[in-house]
């Protein structure tokens, strides 16, 4: 028989195209059209439905960037179509490769009653099923023309980021806006032949699979009536029955398809236009589960879900009917899909907190998975948070993303820093916006990396990153593969059901240990330094008004800010969402996080300045409030009192040139260019700056990655560095004790202040700089006289390992990674940590020397700033401010009690009294995070502690009031089924943790 697939298959692609898809739409009449544009910012649904419109004509221009259109669309049904069902067909100007990216609209009938979303995936509305003839059709579409930011050649810098710089012309032209008829049986054929189309090419050519369908197609085109598509689709569909009834071998891969739409709640648009997005896809997905018995949609972010109850009240209706009848399902139980890198220890714990009690108190729901599709990779500490939420399962996508090394596994066990497992599943398909394409599908099922143990896997199914969601042809698609030989098998599950059945099959799955790095994205780590500020500070403000007011309220009466708090809690938890504390959202998002930053610092000033003088009174004594988890110069932890004040430091000339800083306990040896080229431990009589070497070196690299430019730095950024050793002046510091270092380079210039605090062994480093610098990137850098394998840096309750070497791919693809509040690297018997108060990105590097003693340089370098053009061409312009502390002869405990001191500095004011902390422990090794009253109103106590050294402890903690009983509970303050009750001596509480381990007690008054 003679080969004439290529033949067959062409006419399928060209007869889809020209003749079958457009007979969907056999007849259609123009509706009449007018348009409102909105001065400003969008306004409420009501005035955008009474504002006078004027008539405009198709093909003219309309949305200015940022803006808002009110369309009104009117007509009537032609008597001839009665019986038929009609749909509106609206078109603003899509492009069908952009859903998510561009102009949208949502849909409302006169009465202000949403209808479904628009999108250039979705521009129908169904009219009627079947139509009278005659009928008057009125409809009213709210348009957002947002601009498209990542177009077909993307990471062009562009202005179009900020509604300030944007500027007004129209950008979309109005295409069409008809009334048509819908031909069903036309449409189904579409479906049938997109399916088999897309199955055909991928299985292989010499199976006898693939050739029966070439051979059913082929039938069903020549049963098709080019001239009358219509009047033949039924015969044509008639030839397809046999090869799409042929079922699924029992092998065949089994996929749970969810309906979804991953919807970034901000990225290339402001949070403003999220509100809109979410409202727009809700109303389209409650739809389509009215008229899909079978799907099932998944929406996750409390965050999302509470815009929509705030601001569409009346779609928030229909979503909670659909949650009722368990169609629409909250998904996460996180307040947003987080970045997991860069949040501390509490606010990470809070997400969790927020968004799962959002979901339990609106809908009854208790969330088994954290649902993070896109985020960009996974500190090792989360595991043991998720288990602590009461959760069990997660789930994400981005990892398929790594340029370097494959994951080797789809499901598995993840461990985390202190031994807890979460059974993870990471999707085969590879994206989380399944279209249910053939190739999609087949995709999955190659890639599954767990043949042969196990044969679930998971499709969240809809456009995402802008919206949409899921659309009727996906359906229609996913009914044909339910059961389809050559294909995996699809079916709508909820997560839940999908994490229930993939466990139960899978008992003993693999394990992972440790963090799940991107090999991507690494630049998020630096990229908005302001952003990156504005969460550690507002990080460390709510722990200390949350300490302060606890305290306040047992000791004082003060009434404790539940409303306050719980409102500031969820703005900075919005602000760890994946583009924006990474830093990879447009110039909009971040002049608005930088505002909102610092609003709720003053909020949260203001609470713990009046927490504080409730405690202390009015009165003349000195009193210093130390929020630290450690006691420092004489003030408990969590109290406040006087402070010792310890021997002074001398600061000197340096014989070579420079100034020599001495404390009795540290001796820095700053040269004539303002290099530190010693840091002598004077109790070790050890040296910490590598021979030849100087720290406090700043170095800039060009940076203008492959792509991604606020995520990525490539490794190549390596190949050319700069020393900016020149230095404009190096002079003493006015107080005597310091001293000042200015630098200029490029446009930029850079302001440094070294110290050296007396009694600490701790060199102060404060820098300035003036940044107007493009595509650069700047680190600090400090060469050790260190050998190490490996160093520690601080992750979410407890700390991280990773090696100095690069061995194999996977370590050398670690060429920038994440740390909270301190590095460490250590040779048996001492070590040297630096700590910093809001920078993540860092890099570490080992060198043999090949002269002299021949030792390791084990060179740490600090991230401090880029400048990337795209999507915010003006990343980072302007003034920074950073502190950092070389600390020599730290160990682990050290760098941890030095990551808290230097982002939580005392707080002095004058009172009539000492405090007393309100809780206590005897054992540094662990950590108290947060001291705060109950959620509930109850007044209860509730403290989160752990173990941060990395081995076991056993500590007393003691309260400072009278207890009267003492629970054990999970993140949401509940208690825990499991655990036994707390050994307790009166206000004292014996408590025995594991490496790592992170516990909450309940201490009822």
């Amino acid at each position: 028989m003679h080969d004439d697939r290529t033949l067959v298959e062409a006419r399928l692609r060209r007869v889809l195209d020209e003749r079958i898809r457009p007979a969907v739409y056999p007849e259609s009449v123009p509706l009449q059209v007018a348009v409102w544009h909105a001065p400003g910012e969008p306004v409420p649904v009501e005035e955008g439905l009474a504002a006078e419109a004027q008539p405009i004509e198709i093909g003219a221009r309309w949305g200015a960037p940022w803006g808002t259109s009110w369309f009104r669309v009117t007509g009537t049904v032609p008597e001839a179509w009665a019986g038929k069902t009609v749909e509106a067909l609206l078109d603003l100007g899509f492009d069908e490769n952009m859903p998510g990216f561009q102009c949208e609209g949502l849909v409302y009938r006169p009465d202000g009653t949403p209808v479904k979303g628009l999108n250039p995936r979705n521009q129908w509305v169904r009219i009627g099923a079947p139509v009278a003839g005659g009928d008057e059709v009125a409809l009213h579409i709210e348009a957002a023309s947002n601009p498209v930011i990542l177009d077909y050649h993307p990471f062009q810098p562009t202005r179009l980021g900020d509604k300030d710089t944007a500027g007004h012309e129209p950008q979309y032209i109005l295409t069409r806006m008809d009334l048509a008829v819908f031909d069903e049986p036309v449409w189904q054929l579409v479906v049938d032949l997109e399916v088999l189309g897309e199955l055909m090419a991928e299985l292989p050519v010499d199976s006898a699979r693939r050739h029966d369908i070439l051979r059913a197609v082929e039938r069903a085109l020549d049963a098709v009536d080019l001239q009358d598509v219509n009047g033949t689709a039924e015969r044509a569909r008639a030839e397809l029955t046999g090869v799409l009834a042929a079922p699924a071998v029992p092998s065949a891969h089994r996929i749970s398809a969810v309906g979804h739409a991953h919807i970034d709640s901000a990225w290339l648009w402001p949070l403003r236009e999220t509100v809109r997005k979410v409202a727009r896809t809700t109303s389209n997905m409650t739809a389509l589960i009215e008229d899909e018995p079978e799907f099932v949609f998944a929406m996750s972010q409390a965050q999302q879900w509470a815009w929509v109850k705030e601001h569409r009240p009346e779609v928030w209706a229909r979503v909670k009917k659909a949650v009722a009848e368990g169609r629409f399902v909250p998904a996460g139980g996180m307040w947003v899909e987080s970045d997991t890198n860069m949040p501390g220890s509490e606010a990470m714990a809070r997400q969790f907190v927020h968004g799962k009690r959002f979901f339990l108190d609106e809908f009854g729901v208790e969330n088994q998975e954290a649902w993070l599709p896109d985020t960009f990779g996974f500190a090792a500490g989360l595991p043991q948070i998720i288990r602590a939420a009461g959760s069990k399962w997660l789930l994400t996508q981005k990892i398929s993303w790594s340029q370097t090394n494959k994951f080797p596994h789809h499901t598995f066990h993840w461990e985390g820093i202190d031994g807890t497992r979460i059974f993870t599943h990471f999707p085969p398909v590879d994206t989380y916006n399944c279209s249910m394409k053939g190739s999609e599908i087949a995709h999955a099922a190659r890639n599954f990396k767990d043949k042969g143990r196990a044969r679930h896997s998971l499709a969240p199914t809809g456009w995402g990153d802008g919206g949409g969601g899921t659309t009727r042809e996906m359906v229609a698609k996913a009914a044909r593969l339910r059961d389809l030989e050559g294909s995996a098998t699809v079916a709508w599950e909820t997560p839940r059901a999908f994490f229930e059945k993939a466990e139960a099959e899978y008992p003993e799955p693999p394990v992972w240990v440790g963090e799940l790095y991107l090999e991507l994205h690494r630049a998020t780590l630096t990229s908005q330094a302001k952003t990156k500020q504005g969460n550690r500070r507002s990080e460390h403000l709510l722990r200390e008004a949350e300490l302060w007011s606890a305290t306040a309220a047992v000791r004082a009466g003060f009434p404790y800010p539940y409303e306050e708090l719980d409102r500031i809690w969820k703005t900075v938890l919005l602000h760890q969402f994946h583009d924006i504390l990474p830093g990879s959202s447009i110039a909009w998002v971040h002049r608005e996080a930088r505002a909102t930053y610092e609003r709720i610092a003053g909020e949260l000033d203001e609470i713990i300045a009046a927490a504080q003088r409730a405690l202390a009174g009015e009165g003349h004594r000195h009193l210093v409030f130390n929020s630290a988890p450690h006691g420092r110069n004489g003030v408990p932890a969590g109290g406040a009192g006087a402070a010792r004040r310890p021997q002074g430091t001398r600061l000197a000339p340096r014989a070579a040139g420079g100034h020599v800083l001495d404390n009795g306990l540290l001796r820095v040896e700053i040269d004539a260019r303002g290099l530190v080229v010693s840091a002598h431990d004077l109790d070790a009589d050890r040296e910490t700056i590598a021979p030849g070497r100087a720290a406090n070196l700043l170095q800039l690299h060009p940076d203008f990655p492959n792509m991604w430019d606020a995520w990525d730095v490539d490794s190549f950024y390596r190949n050319t560095v700069t020393d900016l050793t020149d230095a404009e002046s190096v002079e003493a510091g006015e107080d005597g004790a310091s001293v000042r270092i200015v630098r200029s380079f490029g446009a930029s210039r850079v302001t440094q202040v070294l110290s050296l605090p007396s009694g600490e062994r701790r060199l102060l480093i404060d820098t300035e700089v003036d940044w107007h610098e493009t595509e650069k990137f700047l680190k600090l850098a400090f060469p050790l006289d260190l050998h190490a394998e490996r160093y520690a840096s601080e992750t979410q309750f407890g700390h991280a390992f990773r090696p100095t070497h690069t061995n194999t791919s996977w370590e050398a693809a670690k060429f920038e990674a994440c740390n909270h509040r301190f590095v460490h690297l250590a040779e048996p018997g001492w070590g040297v940590a630096v700590v910093n108060d809001s920078t993540y990105g860092h890099d570490v590097t080992r060198t043999v020397r090949s002269h002299g003693d021949r030792g390791t340089t084990t060179t740490v370098r600090v991230s401090l700033l880029r400048a990337p053009r795209f999507p915010d061409p003006e990343t980072d312009q302007g003034v920074h401010r950073f502190r950092h502390a070389l600390v020599p002869g730290a160990s682990i405990a050290d760098a941890v009690r030095e990551g808290w001191r230097i982002n939580l500095p005392e707080r002095r004011l004058t009172g009539a009294r000492e405090v007393a902390p309100l809780v206590t422990v005897d054992n540094d090794a662990i950590v108290i995070t947060a001291v705060k009253l109950a959620d509930d109103g109850s007044g209860d106590v509730v403290v989160r502690f752990h173990e941060a050294h990395g081995g076991r402890a056993r500590a007393t903690l003691t309260a400072g009031f009278e207890v009267t009983e003492v629970t054990a509970t999970d993140l949401l303050e509940r208690p825990l089924s499991d655990a036994g009750a707390p050994e307790r001596d009166g206000d004292r509480i014996t408590v025995r943790l594991r490496p790592f381990e992170l516990t909450t007690l309940r201490l009822r008054r």
